[in-house]
């Protein structure tokens, strides 16, 4: 876990941060979430959650579009840069994990 946050916070974000990135990416077939869905997987509020996305928006690594279908609704998506920044962590994280890849052996599970 520390390592996890020593990764994140070398690149300027929290790892809630992080994890919000994770989530508007986690859905299939689309590259955006609702503040609900995001709240539900984070287990969070919705009041936090929209805190979270307006801190994430001001780092410029999410954007707010109004839904085309559902006025009322808003998706929240990556931005460019916030594309950048998940796929540096993610790979960073992929690193640390294959580290550990002898832990995963057929033999040893």
């Amino acid at each position: 876990m520390r390592l996890s946050e020593a990764i994140v916070h070398a690149e300027g974000v929290t790892p809630l941060q992080y994890m919000l990135m994770l989530h508007t990416r986690a859905f299939p077939d689309r590259d955006w979430a609702t503040v609900g869905e995001l709240a539900e997987r984070l287990q969070a509020s919705s009041h936090g959650t929209v805190a979270l996305v307006t801190r994430c928006e001001a780092a410029g690594l999410v954007s707010r579009v109004p839904s085309a279908h559902d006025r009322r609704q808003v998706q929240v998506q990556l931005t460019p840069e916030g594309e950048r920044c998940l796929k540096r962590l993610a790979a960073a994280h992929k690193t640390e994990v294959q580290a550990f890849g002898w832990a995963f052996r057929e033999e040893r599970i």
